[in-house]
């Protein structure tokens, strides 16, 4: 969807796709004056994929959005350490049906213990943390500059303000993205989470925003190195 644009050469946005997404014309149909007839056209779109496609268009995007983050594996898996250096890894335990997710240190799952290393930390807490450090990086002007210079040598004809145009456009979106594009763009962006008795210490990748600003523009999207 990134870099197309309307008729008239703007980028489509949010609003095109939903006309798009809302047109009977696809299902055989045809609407005038707010009723639906039967089209003299055959429908290039099945019907029980409409139907699927408006039960999820009936769900608002922060409901959806809630729901897609709770099947969802963690979101910086692999990017979260303890003190000691070692990876925390994702669990889970249910209390009276609810699902309750953590990063456990190493020392926790091999039965040791450190008072300097943290021995536990609720999932939604630290990736909440992450993904608000994503999110303001995107709107730092700095942060836009630099990765307008970066990212001239991939991209000759771009300019601060389509870079600026670019990032401002994902901030919104974020919640309405599916939770793999989420999990793909932190990877992307974020180095590593240390997690200590003072708090948490997360270090972005800066770099990573070149190739961000150039899948948003219509490019590949890198993996993180």
């Amino acid at each position: 969807m990134w870099g197309l644009t309307t008729r008239s050469g703007s980028p489509i946005d949010k609003g095109d796709i939903y006309k798009l997404l809302n047109n009977r014309t696809y299902v055989g149909e045809v609407e005038h004056k707010g009723k639906v007839y039967p089209g003299e056209h055959q429908a290039i779109v099945p019907r029980d994929l409409w139907e699927r496609v408006h039960e999820v268009l009936t769900e608002s995007p922060r409901a959806r959005a809630i729901k897609n983050r709770a099947q969802s594996p963690a979101l910086p898996r692999g990017l979260i350490f303890g003190a000691d250096g070692r990876a925390m890894s994702p669990t889970h335990t249910r209390r009276r049906g609810r699902l309750y997710r953590y990063y456990v240190s190493q020392q926790v799952l091999k039965g040791t213990a450190d008072p300097n290393v943290v021995r536990r930390v609720p999932a939604a807490e630290i990736e909440a943390a992450v993904v608000a450090q994503v999110r303001a990086l995107l709107r730092q002007p700095e942060i836009v500059v630099g990765t307008w210079m970066a990212a001239r040598d991939e991209l000759p004809g771009l300019t601060e303000n389509e870079t600026r145009a670019t990032l401002e456009r994902l901030d919104p979106l974020w919640d309405e993205l599916f939770p793999a594009e989420q999990a793909r763009i932190v990877r992307l962006l974020v180095e590593r989470v240390e997690v200590g008795p003072m708090g948490a210490d997360i270090k972005l990748r800066v770099a990573g925003l070149t190739s961000l600003v150039r899948d948003l523009q219509g490019g590949p999207l890198d993996e993180a190195a």
